[in-house]
């Protein structure tokens, strides 16, 4: 089934799930915020979430600076 990440499809096998794909895609280390859609997924709710077909994820990486 087809997904996309930041803009960018991605084909992942039925049942994946957001944990597996992060992990696949190199998005899986501390630091990413992660949203389904319009929805916020808690980094402990990432290895129960399966991903729906054409799922539009948003990863964004937290930054430090001043």
């Amino acid at each position: 089934m087809k997904i996309h990440i930041n803009h960018k499809e991605y084909e992942v096998v039925d049942g994946a799930t957001l944990a597996d794909v992060l992990a696949s895609v190199g998005l899986d280390g501390a630091g990413y915020a992660v949203a389904i859609g319009t929805k916020v997924i808690r980094r402990d709710e990432r290895a129960e979430t399966v991903l729906p077909e054409g799922a539009d994820i948003t990863v964004i990486k937290a930054v430090c600076g001043g």
